[in-house]
């Protein structure tokens, strides 16, 4: 299994090519060549998301989502959906490019995540949301011990369980 992941930050300039659908533009600017995966109509609707949030807080674009490479390739993208809430709280996104599922990135990609948030001073719990029927996503949390919370109605992605964990007790081994 591959343990090392790069992680590539987006720029405002790059989150706007892509809002446009300028793929090359986004790839130039980051210095990675990325493919259609990152300008799907859901994946601009987060990116635009995403950019106003920066807008609103110069500290959103350290927390949110980043190019994510093993051996020179792009795998898929993940973040936080922002930076720690007032009572710490982050949230995990993650998502690994169609060609590339199935093969453990998305555990690689979590980790390198829940990582980081135990680095963080101010971050105490890592919420994930994910649709009952995401059983890819249900599945890769399994092993970091969150815990069920309950259930949230989204507005776009519909009924979803939430879950967290303590982040001091996340264990950095996968495995």
């Amino acid at each position: 299994m591959i343990h090392e992941l790069t992680w590539i930050k987006f720029t405002e300039q790059a989150l706007e090519a892509l809002i446009n659908r300028d793929l090359q533009q986004a790839s130039k600017l980051i210095g990675v060549e990325l493919d259609a995966f990152f300008i799907t109509d859901d994946s601009t609707r987060r990116w635009n998301n995403r950019l106003n949030q920066c807008r609103q807080d110069p500290r959103t674009l350290n927390w949110v989502a980043q190019v994510v490479m093993v051996n020179q390739k792009v795998v898929g993208h993940a973040g936080f959906h922002g930076p720690p809430d007032q009572a710490g709280m982050v949230e995990v996104a993650y998502s690994v490019v169609p060609a590339y599922r199935g093969q453990g990135y998305a555990s690689l990609m979590l980790r390198d995540l829940l990582l980081r948030a135990k680095a963080a001073e101010e971050v105490r719990v890592v919420r994930a949301t994910i649709r009952p029927d995401n059983a890819a996503s249900l599945a890769t949390i399994r092993p970091f011990q969150f815990i069920h919370k309950g259930e949230q109605q989204d507005e776009i992605d519909g009924l979803e369980y939430i879950f967290e964990l303590d982040i001091q007790n996340f264990q950095t081994e996968l495995d």
